[in-house]
């Protein structure tokens, strides 16, 4: 039923922003594409045909996420996946059927522009994003 086409982004929590920007921009070649109001604290960071965002654990966004990235602190928030076309109402009775608890679908901003995603979780709680182009 899903078929996975490419990770749309992924989402790191930092304590050290300008050093992750100056890491992934100047080491690594990525460019920024988009920034969010500083309250809310993301960074939107062009790699390839994915996103890196890049959130301020001091942020609206990054406090969400808990204490700031350490041997007991998560460092990654979430990781989406860009799904094959598929509607919001298929997509939600499949992980229904699957016994998957899901979120409400909402409009977010990823590597292919605005569109709506669902998050669930994954086994050890980690949290994935669904989202598909139609």
């Amino acid at each position: 039923m899903i078929e996975i086409v490419a990770i749309d982004h992924i989402v790191l929590r930092t304590s050290k922003l300008e050093q992750m920007l100056a890491f992934y921009c100047d080491v690594l070649g990525c460019v920024i594409e988009r920034e969010t109001p500083d309250e809310i604290g993301l960074t939107q960071l062009r790699a390839g045909n994915a996103l890196i965002d890049v959130v301020s654990v001091n942020s609206e966004l990054g406090k969400l996420g808990g204490a700031a990235p350490s041997s007991t602190g998560n460092n990654m928030d979430h990781f989406c996946l860009q799904l094959k076309p598929i509607t919001d109402a298929k997509l939600a009775a499949y992980l229904i059927k699957c016994g998957v608890k899901e979120e409400d679908f909402d409009r977010r901003y990823g590597a292919q522009g605005y569109g709506n995603s669902i998050y669930i979780k994954d086994p050890e709680g980690n949290t994935v994003e669904l989202r598909s182009q139609l």
